[in-house]
């Protein structure tokens, strides 16, 4: 660690420069080591480094009492731990504070899908302008791969793209390749109307984007666009589709995982594709494919009902 640098700072730029991590996901580590900074502050000045096991304690309960939730305290410790591993890598500290400080559990929700029919009712757009095949493309790749925003609003043309590209997309080998948190490398397989889709917009794509822009998605300035104007572009068609309901591009990833697992059974195949370190993190689709399974029970088992008496 720099000595210009304090704990914090230095863990940070660990996690961006060394680990390579995105800066969603540092961001995410600065917002819960700010909450830690203002808790040891109020403790002992500000002496991360000093530390001991006994106020560590002391940190989940005051989150707790300004109303965060389990699950954000949670984070907020995973946090913590990971800022003293690092320190006692650097022999700045001797032990982890934090260790064996669990959050109170909290409830699991489950994430938000579509249905296989509503799915195929959002993505079945009859485009008018080439900006409509680019939304239908977005659409379909979106549900036949399952990818993550930033890597769907990072994809570049492959003959175009560079060492710094974070993915690309192969209509010949019909697949895209992604790097995804922690700069894991993935090649997805495009389904046969993802394809058409892609196809077709590249025909199109020639008269919007800028000259020599490498995005293979451009918005009307004809450069790459942004995450924030895809998920725009989602809830828009969503609207215009009649689906009666908001639609993220999450709620697409979802959907993917859920009715690839529920055709297939594939718990591993799901991880691999959706780029999951923990397989953990995978099976609570498998909570929803459970749910599907257990409505069908209910509705054709002869004995799953309670009779009414006579």
């Amino acid at each position: 660690m720099t000595q210009m640098k304090g704990p914090i700072d230095a863990f940070l730029g660990h996690l961006q420069d060394e680990r390579r991590l995105s800066p969603h996901t540092v961001a995410g580590y600065r917002r819960d080591l700010s909450k830690l900074k203002v808790f040891v502050a109020s403790l002992n000045g500000n002496d991360l480094l000093h530390l001991k096991p006994v106020e560590a304690r002391l940190f989940p309960a005051q989150l707790h009492r300004h109303g965060l939730t389990g699950r954000s305290i949670q984070r907020a410790l995973s946090a913590a731990r990971s800022l003293y591993r690092y320190l006692m890598r650097e022999k700045l500290v001797r032990s982890n504070p934090f260790d064996g400080i669990r959050a109170p559990r909290g409830e699991r929700k489950l994430p938000e899908t579509l249905s296989a029919d509503q799915a195929a009712k959002l993505v079945a757009i009859e485009p008018k302008s080439d900006l409509d095949y680019r939304d239908r493309a977005m659409l379909e790749l979106f549900y036949s791969s399952g990818m993550r925003l930033s890597e769907l609003s990072g994809l570049d043309v492959k003959h175009m793209a560079t060492r710094n590209s974070s993915g690309w997309v192969d209509l010949k080998e019909r697949v895209a390749r992604v790097t995804g948190k922690g700069g894991k490398e993935r090649l997805l397989p495009i389904g046969r109307y993802a394809h058409d889709a892609l196809q077709a917009w590249c025909e199109h794509r020639g008269r919007v984007a800028a000259q020599n822009e490498r995005a293979f998605f451009v918005g009307r300035s004809g450069h790459r666009l942004g995450v924030r104007a895809i998920q725009q572009r989602v809830q828009v068609w969503a609207k215009r589709q009649g689906l009666g309901r908001g639609v993220h591009p999450h709620m697409l990833r979802h959907s993917f995982a859920s009715h690839l697992l529920e055709s297939s059974g594939d718990l591993r195949a799901v991880q691999e594709l959706l780029g999951h370190a923990d397989i953990s993190t995978t099976q609570v689709y498998t909570h929803l494919d459970f749910q599907h399974l257990a409505k069908v029970y209910d509705k054709a088992h002869p004995r799953a009902h309670k009779r009414d008496s006579s």
